[in-house]
């Protein structure tokens, strides 16, 4: 039986991206960490069509869990079954929910207000990429930025106060996915993380509009809450409401 006094205290942290910036790299090389340390996560890896990650995180032996969103907005999928993960979580004695998100257009706003929100950003995408990417960078806290070794010093530099303009208070954390140099300082701010998310947390920021509940403004995150045409993590779709 699910104990919500202890799925509202587990530490949620939502990693949000582009497509090929690197999230599962980071991810990986931070998880070894983590769990070197006699740490505990359990991963939710959301995509819409196909992946195989989950085969990447299952050789670090922790609890993974894959949900494909297909036709629904990936951000309104992982919300929708957010309350699911956490019993996912907690039913492998995990001590943090883990979610890396997929990552669609510079428009995603996946983060709760009482997440550790996480957007992995490609440096080699060009200068002007920070300014045009939407909540999933503006409303991170922290911003990892990979492929720096493929630009110049100048152009990090470039690169860092362009993240900067677009959220002044983030945390910028430089990280190789090849070789994971930078993941342990990613590692210790995962593990100093410790609030807890509930049904009663909202969105920092709205979804892109459309037609689904979420992307029309509603934050509230508990399933009764939302309308129009669902599908829960075991991937049966439902239409609620007219």
């Amino acid at each position: 039986m699910t104990d919500n006094k202890t799925i509202n205290k587990l530490p949620l942290i939502i990693i949000a991206g582009t497509p090929g910036a690197g999230k599962t790299s980071v991810l990986v090389h931070t998880i070894r960490i983590l769990k070197s340390a006699n740490r505990r996560p359990a991963l939710v890896k959301i995509d819409c069509l196909a992946t195989d990650d989950d085969k990447r995180f299952a050789k670090l032996d922790l609890p993974v869990l894959v949900g494909l969103s297909r036709d629904m907005c990936p951000d309104h999928y992982s919300i929708y079954n957010l309350d699911e993960m956490k019993a996912f979580a907690q039913k492998n004695q995990a001590d943090a929910l883990i979610m890396e998100t997929a990552g669609l257009c510079h428009r995603c706003a996946p983060y709760t207000e009482n997440c550790l929100g996480v957007c992995v950003i490609d440096s080699t995408s060009g200068p002007n990429n920070p300014g045009k990417a939407g909540p999933f960078l503006s409303c991170a806290d922290i911003v990892v930025v990979t492929k720096g070794d493929m630009i110049s010093q100048a152009e990090r530099e470039i690169f860092r106060e362009r993240i900067l303009e677009a959220n002044p208070g983030c945390n910028i954390v430089d990280v190789n996915g090849l070789n994971g140099q930078g993941a342990a300082e990613l590692a210790q701010q995962f593990q100093s993380f410790k609030a807890g998310s509930s049904v009663e947390d909202k969105l920092r920021h709205n979804a892109p509009f459309s037609v689904c509940t979420l992307c029309v403004g509603e934050k509230r995150i508990d399933k009764k809450y939302h309308r129009g045409l669902l599908r829960t993590m075991s991937g049966c779709e439902q239409y609620v409401g007219e």
